[in-house]
């Protein structure tokens, strides 16, 4: 703890800063930013329930060389494991102390998750960040409004629309090194080019994306001979749209995702020629009846899962997924707003012979707006699922609102519960399949307090989650069981956005996570970020980031016991530069700048200092 408190005041120190006289046009966006994801409807952070983290167009240009779960990895209360190896490397996606099926992604209102897959997650790697325009997580149980798996955090990922010009195009390169700490070569071993074309004709849009990444030069686990298992993907996206003269729009798109990744033999830690190959397909629609002050909403998507593994033990695997989502939404007078809808979801898997699972989800929300200061989010869900009937959640998000001068408190509480079944993979896949398995079920208790001012915005939140039937590997039997016991996971979050001087912004987060009823196998107790920009100009931007993460338990499969895992922190710099304004811009970071030595899984290959450049230009 005492290491924690040193490394986090020397932070603190580095990034200090004087705060002077403030701007004010550029300080309200702090109090009238808007926030979507916690209601499906957009408003303002004051009247929100939740402490919604949002990452913008403009957090995203200026992470450019960095991947999603890169950058969803320095947010509070969140752990991507993987996330800071080797490219390519799989991603453990935790929140709040859960698992990776606890988390849902959603992409342009339809959940994402591949069930074919171990626990129907959905593979960060298939994304690419040329196409996102936003990304809003809610941490905490959402399973009213999104259904079965938001047990711990939704990450609703927004894409990009079409430029408001007839034609426009943007095109992007980055190449950087991919290095060890103990190997600094400098070699340049990973590009990343994507290229995206779009406009608006009218009343007709047009938008489409290319990108595609090439690295090499580090090994998957750590051996001697270092052999290469580079790693490959490449995203198409397009999105064509129309809106009639009484408002009436349709969007349908289309996405094609490839990666293919090498890997070596995880219980021998010794170099493998083995190879995982994984492709997406996804085509969909989005349609918008707007009627006086309602409109009626539909979401469409089909997605067929790929993938491949080469190895000793070779496998394939075909999942597809159908999801139709449809709702109405009603805003009274910006004090009540409501939504009710019925969502239909379709999974099947091949595992030998097809198998296949249907939910349907009748829900509702409400969300009240009371003049005197009174919020309140309330909403209920009836989860009818094909193998395991009918299951009610709810949410229950009261927050008051105080008004200031120069902004607001708010007190936050929520109660929500979530339910998750067993994928297709745990019931009846290859390896360790449990047909007999019972769905999980997640209460969750949330309490905080958001404060806000002209140029600053403080939080902070207690939460304390409830886990029965969690389903897990059991390594003896080599087989899928509910524990038989509770498993309970309860911690605090605190996040800080300040525009010290008109120029001058400073953002961090501190997480603590504590997991009781099993090992916390690498959720980190102890997590905290910083990040410091400044623009030096109007086309020149430089900023620094800090982040700490503690100490956490591994498991050594060669000898299946638990490593304890000691805590390390790693500086970045990020640098831009405008050779012509919103026309061309150029741009170097370098990660792990004190090219420290630690690991994140044990094992397994950490990457040291690197350095990535990159052009931007805009026609």
């Amino acid at each position: 703890m005492n290491k924690i408190l040193i490394r986090l005041c020397a932070a603190a120190i580095l990034f200090s800063g004087t705060a002077q006289q403030q701007n004010d046009s550029t300080n309200l966006q702090v109090l009238d930013e808007v926030v979507v994801s916690d209601s499906r409807f957009a408003l303002k952070r004051e009247h929100s329930g939740k402490t919604v983290i949002k990452i913008t167009d403009e957090e995203l240009k200026r992470h450019q060389g960095q991947n999603v779960a890169e950058i969803i990895n320095a947010k509070s209360g969140i752990e991507i494991n993987g996330s800071r190896g080797r490219p390519g490397a799989v991603l453990g996606v935790f929140a709040r102390g859960g698992r990776g099926r606890q988390v849902l992604v959603v992409i342009d209102g339809v959940r994402v998750s591949d069930p074919a897959s171990s626990s129907s997650e959905y593979d960060l790697r298939l994304l690419s960040i040329s196409n996102i325009e936003s990304i809003e997580i809610i941490k905490g149980s959402s399973s009213t409004l999104y259904g079965a798996n938001a047990a711990t955090a939704v990450i609703n990922v927004i894409t990009k629309k079409a430029s408001k010009a007839n034609a426009a195009l943007q095109v992007n390169t980055i190449w950087g090194t991919n290095q060890t700490s103990e190997n600094q070569n400098y070699n340049l071993s990973d590009a990343n080019n994507n290229v995206s074309f779009g406009g608006t004709l009218g009343r007709f849009t047009y938008h489409t994306v290319f990108a595609n990444r090439y690295t090499e030069g580090l090994s998957a686990v750590i051996t001697p001979e270092n052999q290469e298992d580079p790693f490959s993907s490449h995203n198409i996206d397009f999105k064509l749209g129309y809106q009639t003269p009484k408002g009436i729009s349709l969007f349908v798109y289309g996405n094609e995702s490839h990666l293919k990744t090498g890997y070596d033999d995880a219980f021998g830690f010794t170099d493998a020629p083995f190879e995982f190959k994984s492709a997406q397909k996804r085509v969909g629609l989005h349609s918008t009846f707007p009627i006086s002050k309602t409109s009626l909403n539909l979401n469409f998507a089909f997605t067929d899962y790929r993938s491949e593994n080469i190895s000793d033990f070779p496998n394939t695997f075909n999942g597809k997924n159908l999801v139709a989502d449809l709702y109405h939404k009603y805003d009274m007078n910006g004090m009540w707003y409501s939504i009710v809808g019925l969502n239909y979801i379709n999974d099947s898997a091949l595992f030998g012979s097809s198998q296949d699972i249907t939910i349907i989800d009748p829900y509702a929300n409400m969300v009240f707006i009371s003049k005197l200061g009174l919020n309140l989010n309330v909403g209920i869900r009836l989860n009818n699922h094909s193998a395991y009937g009918s299951h009610m959640v709810y949410n229950f998000n009261p927050s008051f609102t105080v008004k200031t001068k120069n902004g607001y408190g708010k007190f936050m509480g929520s109660l929500a519960t979530s339910y998750i079944t067993p994928s297709l993979n745990q019931l009846f896949g290859f390896f360790g399949a449990n047909s007999a398995l019972e769905p999980e079920t997640n209460q969750t208790i949330e309490t905080g307090l958001e404060l806000a001012s002209t140029g600053l915005r403080f939080s902070t939140l207690y939460f304390n989650r409830k886990e029965n039937n969690f389903v897990f590997y059991d390594n003896q039997n080599n087989v899928y069981e509910n524990a038989a016991n509770p498993t309970r996971a309860h911690g605090f979050e605190v996040e800080v956005d300040w525009k010290i001087i008109e120029r001058i912004r400073l953002t961090g987060n501190y997480s603590y996570t504590e997991r009781k009823g099993d090992t916390a196998i690498r959720i980190p107790k102890h997590k905290a970020n910083l990040d410091l920009g400044y623009s030096i100009s109007e086309t020149v931007y430089i900023s620094g980031n800090y982040a700490l993460t503690g100490s956490r338990s591994d498991t050594n499969f060669s000898t299946s016991e638990n490593v304890e895992l000691p805590l390390f922190s790693l500086f970045g710099l990020y640098f831009s530069k405008e050779l012509v304004i919103d026309k061309l811009k150029v741009f170097m970071r370098a990660d792990n700048l004190l090219n420290e030595n630690y690991i994140e899984v044990l094992g397994y290959t950490s990457r040291g200092r690197n350095i990535a450049v990159g052009l931007s230009l805009s026609l």
